[in-house]
């Protein structure tokens, strides 16, 4: 059987040395505001409100995804409000974690890039001269349906490679513990992206007797970089 992650271990309690202030998280007027945004997408305003204030930032680059784009506007206008810089949407396209755009951010003379949508390939002391931050945009999607879709399409004992993109991985580990007892689920993981996430340039080579690949996530960029890696074992989009 394929290895799969434990997850019967303890969480550790973790120390956060630089909490969100209180009278930022419990802001009714901030809180109002995200309400704008859908309810299952989670752009970190109040967390992004902080940095952006601790930073005191005067120009602020957003740099998304094309799939989140539609909220640029409605994020640009909150993030305006609640902490007095100025915001640019930067509308080039955005392939993958490894386009964040400092360049272009720097030469609008923004002195910060929120990046929403992928998780941190490029570290964020490479970017001289311009201070950023990684938004992952965890997005919740209805879990159950997934693994009913799982059970349904595959006998019991398969051996499974779930994989997906960095918003949808809490929901990835999630299903995974469910479908656990009943097939041989594998999380691969390509260093340093997290294990299951796949980028459009960056997928693991899977064992061979993997009988398929369950992408969770939208769109088929992502999807076809797995596919690409392993030509022979069949793959599913949910």
């Amino acid at each position: 059987p394929l290895p799969f992650p434990s997850f019967a271990a303890p969480l550790r309690r973790r120390h956060v040395a630089h909490q969100i202030p209180k009278e930022i998280l419990s802001d009714p007027d901030l809180q109002a505001a995200v309400g704008s945004l859908p309810p299952n997408y989670n752009f970190e305003v109040p967390k992004t409100v902080w940095r952006l204030r601790q930073s005191q930032a005067k120009r602020v680059a957003l740099q998304m995804p094309e799939g989140l784009l539609m909220f640029a506007c409605t994020l640009a206008d909150i993030l305006e409000r609640f902490t007095g810089a100025e915001t640019i949407i930067m509308g080039d396209v955005t392939y993958g974690a490894c386009c964040e755009d400092d360049f272009t951010a720097k030469a609008l003379w923004a002195d910060f890039l929120v990046h929403d949508g992928h998780s941190c390939l490029v570290p964020i002391d490479a970017t001289r001269g311009l201070q950023m931050l990684y938004v992952f945009v965890d997005i919740k999607v209805d879990t159950g349906h997934f693994v009913d879709s799982v059970r349904f399409n595959f006998d019991p004992g398969s051996r499974l490679a779930l994989v997906s993109t960095v918003q949808f991985l809490s929901a990835l580990q999630a299903s995974a513990r469910d479908l656990a007892p009943e097939y041989c689920v594998q999380i691969p993981q390509s260093k340093p992206l997290s294990p299951g996430e796949i980028l459009g340039c960056t997928a693991p080579r899977l064992p061979s007797n993997t009988d398929a690949i369950v992408y969770l996530g939208d769109g088929r960029f992502h999807l076809e970089s797995i596919m690409i890696a392993n030509p022979s074992i069949p793959a599913y989009r949910y």
